[in-house]
């Protein structure tokens, strides 16, 4: 079928080429519409329940809300797991859902289970569902810059005007704030004063909230024209606020200024921003909707910021401070550099081998169609151009033009040999038809090998999956065109005089070098075969050596620090510690500007506690960097001066701990999670683990969550005083909340702005337990004023700052940063470490989690895909020979090709990472594919010989057979070589890339160099002399059985 394509192809020279011209326009178009990113989503599909509880403290907030919430979504459909976090005053459950949900159905699924959970909630509080982001939707960050204003202005502009003209953009999903102040008006009631007039606390309430509205009055006809009626009794400032009736007492009037005091303040702060050293900042945090185009979203919200500019107040700016854009265009700048170095690469390879222009422009005009064929797959696939995608077409432009280069170099020969009256069009049909079948097999082979890359799931399986995509489209493209395009692109490109191969210098440079040592092959056959079993040996002891990791991690060109304190840190000495870390960081050369974020941002995405610091450091250009300075080494030297007493330090970066937060909710590369019933006992066994990891070598930090580290203040009713005057439960919390907690009455409409009202005690009456014991009054039913203190007992204790559990269970999380040593093995001692020094009680375990969960998921995945793919191209290589023998030869070619990989990789101090697997599993591709190629030539040539032979009417001896192994591989070297030469060559670009996104490429590449390097040895020495042996045993048992038939008769 393949031949007949060939022939097909070369006398239709002309419809393949209109073919072609619809397949380079249709792969022009499906570039320039297929979206860019930097890295594939490596989110799961994650949806936010998001509940606000103001002013409750976390084991309230985790009893009444966030239980209820995650009992109900355990039972969703599709759910894999259910996390909830409770903090104060606010409740986060997130609902992670299986690989391939459509986001919009989980949320659907979600908000159905919802509204029966809704039931359970105290009255008041509406949970609601976050944006439809992905983990990563964390896509653009600004500051807001100005000398003459204040916080609490800039606040208001970023809550009323930008936030919303921001959101508006196409493919926002919200805009969160952080930062500033929040204006907030505050009734500061006089207890005293309220006793005299007999006025409670919730009769102040309800006059404020009845006070505050507009109404309409429907219309009225004035002399023929109709009018609206509305009643105005907005609240517009602090004035109105003081002049409102509160009672009248003795016929006189008692307005709110005669029992408070009304004021101005900044609203209760559970997050905030500072920038460079320099002070407090507003921030804005931008998120993009699940399934947009990161590079779309960041270029729509910079138009939109450029067109509402000059609606800011004077003196008002928009800094960014982290663009996901230049990430993206770094990365894609990496892989365009690297792609254009294997294209000049690999065409000047050609036209050295075949010293004929017009023959290398076969593969070079072969070369960028294939690539076109890739990319029209990835746009009807919905395949961003990311680094992997881009990677997979990188690593096969190496092997593409492998077909073309040997039917070039088959043509040449056989055009060189053509006598004057043959026909050019049969010659070249004969040509592609000898190698054709077994060159499209051979790229099949390679195309196949990738497939079981497919199987990988979840986080590795949405990394390498447009890689496996992309890289497999490109060689099915290859295997089309090179017996469609490249035999008619022979018959029109090969004319005039062909040189011959003993014209070409290199041809017989090779020739000569190589026939001295095919003679000694044959000489020493066994003893060859003996060293490469031996080698391949040697080769299993830095297979040991190799150290493990999940992923190598990709330089994003910004950091992530994120160091913990204890918790229970004020907002103040948060700011402080914020202020003092960043002032050091700016300090450091190689820094461009620094945002801290202490605490959490306005967004159902962020669940950060005070404690929880993230600061984004962006760097110059490695160009200003300190000569020898390394991302590692800087990392180490920022970490070494920011050591603080009370703050553990972590580092990552932005893209990477959004992924990691949400996949596991581990920000580190390695976590424990203890579970079980009771807080207490679950901190006591994360400390005891903490100490025992902190031994382990390689720990650079080690921090266990504080799950009882709280400080509360506990009011504690008693019920026998309560019921001697009349009064309920009920009635004594609805004081604390009110008194103490500032409940906010109402909402104040201003133009575009709206600021709360709250109504609260002075900050003296409530600043210590005798003071909220003596000052703080329950009215009763007799409308006398009871002091709290004598109602209830108050006490300080310790309790939990946040409640974490997953699906349900209670849980602490302990954070390992590791440095200058692999995860594998650090996770191995750690678990000895923990086994002999923590005693787990009944009901109480841990498991190791972060980036060792993804690794121990991918490798049981790679222990079944590694044999299926070795089946497979053992399937695929029998089907092009139809012969075992011949079969398991070239099958020899994997262990061999491992060896190159895994010596390379020793050397190069790389770990073993689900990158290097990728490369090895497509490594076992290129060396079988290489394997057959030689394989066909020795074939060949011997069946030339056992058809001279049989002509001759005499049997073939073992001397035929080493003339004919010299023939098929000595005369055979230049394809051989140019196959192996580009793809060696080709991919040492990808090899020595040092852009954006270059470490994951180039642990990809690595195997596969190193690999093709001990495949060429064995290609050209073991190769032969195997070959040699086995079909020499076959020839001399025939030659004997024909001797011993001679002497028998």
């Amino acid at each position: 079928m393949v031949g007949n394509i060939i022939e097909w192809s070369v006398r239709n020279v002309f419809l393949v080429l209109l073919g072609t011209f619809f397949v380079v326009a249709w792969g022009v178009y499906a570039v320039l519409k297929t979206p860019i990113d930097a890295i594939p989503d490596l989110s799961d599909v994650q949806v936010i329940i998001y509940t606000e509880y103001p002013g409750q403290a976390p084991q309230v907030v985790e009893d009444q809300v966030t239980y209820p919430l995650t009992t109900a979504m355990l039972s969703v459909p599709k759910s894999k797991v259910v996390r909830g976090i409770s903090n104060f005053g606010v409740s986060f459950v997130y609902v992670i859902f299986e690989d391939g949900t459509d986001i919009y159905w989980a949320r659907s699924r979600v908000l159905e289970y919802l509204s029966f959970a809704a039931n359970r909630l105290p009255e008041n509080v509406r949970p609601s569902l976050g944006p439809d982001a992905t983990g990563v939707g964390w896509v653009y960050q600004y500051v807001l810059v100005a000398k003459n204003h204040a916080l609490d202005e800039l606040r208001a502009i970023q809550d009323w005007f930008l936030r919303y003209q921001l959101t508006a953009t196409h493919g926002v999903s919200e805009v969160a704030s952080v930062g500033g102040f929040v204006k907030n008006y505050q009734v500061t009631v006089d207890p005293r004063r309220l006793q005299a007039y007999g006025i409670s606390l919730k009769t102040i309430s309800e006059v404020i909230a009845s006070s505050n509205r507009d109404v309409g009055g429907r219309v009225i006809e004035l002399t023929e024209t109709e009018y609206m009626v509305r009643g105005k009794g907005y609240l517009r400032g602090i004035s109105d606020l003081e002049n409102l009736v509160v009672k009248a007492h003795e016929g006189m009037p008692v307005l709110l200024s005669h029992v408070a005091r009304v004021e101005l303040v900044p609203d209760e702060r559970r997050g905030i921003t500072e920038f460079n050293g320099e002070g407090e900042v507003v921030s804005g945090i931008a998120v993009a909707r699940h399934g947009e185009n990161a590079l779309n979203v960041t270029h729509n919200l910079e138009k939109k910021i450029d067109e509402i500019a000059p609606g800011l107040p004077e003196g008002v700016s928009i800094q960014p401070v982290y663009n996901r854009s230049e990430l993206i265009h770094r990365a894609i700048a990496t892989l365009n550099e690297v792609f254009i170095e294997q294209i000049i690469i690999v065409a000047l390879v050609c036209v050295v081998f075949l010293m004929h222009v017009r023959s290398a422009l076969v593969a070079i005009i072969m070369l960028p169609i294939g690539v076109l064929i890739a990319f029209i797959g990835m746009f009807h696939l919905g395949i961003n151009s990311n680094i992997m995608s881009l990677a997979g077409i990188a690593l096969a432009i190496a092997e593409m033009t492998d077909a073309a280069i040997v039917m070039v170099e088959n043509a040449h020969k056989h055009l060189a040999r053509l006598a004057p009256d043959e026909s050019r069009t049969e010659a070249v049909i004969a040509a592609c038809k000898e190698v054709g079948p077994p060159l499209f097999f051979s790229l099949l082979i390679i195309t196949v090998s990738f497939i079981p890359v497919f199987v990988l799931e979840a986080q590795e399986g949405r990394m390498f999956h447009p890689l496996a995509y992309t890289k497999t489209f490109a060689m099915a493209g290859a295997a089309l065109l090179s017996i469609t395009l490249v035999p008619a692109l022979i018959l029109l490109l090969l004319r005039g005089r062909i040189p011959r191969e003993q014209d070409n210098p290199l041809g017989r440079i090779m020739i000569q070098l190589y026939r001295p040592v095919m003679a000694r092959v044959l000489q020493w056959k066994k003893v060859i075969v003996m060293v490469a079993i031996v080698v391949v040996g040697i080769t299993v002891y830095p297979a040991l050596k190799l150290g493990t990791e999940f992923m190598p991690t990709l330089n994003e060109g910004t950091l992530l620090y994120m160091p913990v304190t204890l918790p229970g840190i004020s907002v103040t000495k948060a700011g402080e510690i914020l202020q003092t870390q960043n002032k050091i960081i700016k300090s450091f050369p190689e820094v461009a500007s620094v945002l801290g974020k202490a605490g959490r941002a306005n967004t159902a995405t962020d669940p950060a506690p005070l404690e929880m610091t993230e600061t984004i450091i962006n760097l110059k250009p490695e160009s200003e960097w300190r000569p020898g300075m390394t991302i590692d080494k800087l990392i180490a030297e920022l970490d070494q001066v920011l050591q603080m007493p009370g703050v553990s330090n972590a580092w990552t970066m932005p893209i990477k701990n959004r992924n990691d937060m949400l996949a596991t909710g581990i920000r580190t590369p390695v976590g424990i999670k203890v579970f079980g019933k009771d807080l207490g006992e679950i901190e006591k066994l994360a400390k005891q683990i903490e100490a025992a990891v902190k031994t382990v070598p390689g720990t650079s930090s080690a921090y266990a969550e504080r799950t009882t580290g709280g400080y509360y203040l506990d009011v504690e009713p008693d019920r026998l005083e309560l019921a001697r005057y009349g009064l309920a439960v009920g009635d004594l919390l609805s004081v604390i909340s009110a008194a103490l907690g500032g409940e906010m009455v109402t909402t104040t409409v201003e133009g575009r702005e709206r600021f709360g009202v709250t109504v609260r005690y002075p900050r003296e009456l409530r600043s210590d337990p005798q003071a909220i014991a003596t000052q703080v009054l329950v009215p009763t039913m007799g409308a006398t004023m009871i002091p709290l203190g004598q109602l209830a007992r108050i006490s300080l204790v310790k309790g939990p700052p946040s409640i974490r559990t997953e699906n349900a269970l209670l849980s602490a999380y302990i954070f390992v940063d590791i440095r200058d040593r692999d995860i594998g093995s650090y996770v191995t001692a750690g678990q000895k470490a923990v086994r002999e020094q923590v005693q787990f009680p009944p009901g109480y375990y841990a498991t190791w989690s972060g980036q060792f969960e993804y690794m121990e998921r991918a490798n049981e995945k790679l222990k079944v895909v590694v044999p299926i793919t070795l089946l497979m191209v053992f399937l695929l290589v029998y089907l092009n020979f139809n012969r075992l023998t011949e079969t398991l030869i070239v099958m020899l070619s994997v262990p061999f090709s491992l060896v190159g990989g895994i010596w390379l990789m020793y050397w190069l101090d790389y770990n073993m990472s689900i990158a290097a697997a990728i490369g090895f599993i497509g490594l076992v591709g290129i060396a079988a594919e290489s394997g057959m190629v030689m394989l066909e030539f020795l074939d060949q040539a011997f069946k030339d010989v056992t058809a001279r032979r049989e002509a001759a009417g005499s049997k073939v001896t073992v001397e035929d057979l080493y003339e004919a192994v010299v023939q098929g591989a000595v005369y055979r070297i230049r394809p051989v070589m140019m196959t192996i030469a580009g793809s060696v060559v080709g991919l040492l670009p990808v090899m020595f890339s040092s852009g954006t996104g270059s470490e994951v490429i180039r642990r990809i590449s690595a195997p596969m160099v190193g690999g093709m390097v001990s495949a060429t040895i064995l290609t050209l020495i073991v190769f032969p002399a195997i070959y040699a042996l086995v079909k020499e045993i076959s020839i001399r048992h025939s030659l004997k059985a024909e001797k011993m038939g001679g002497l028998s008769s």
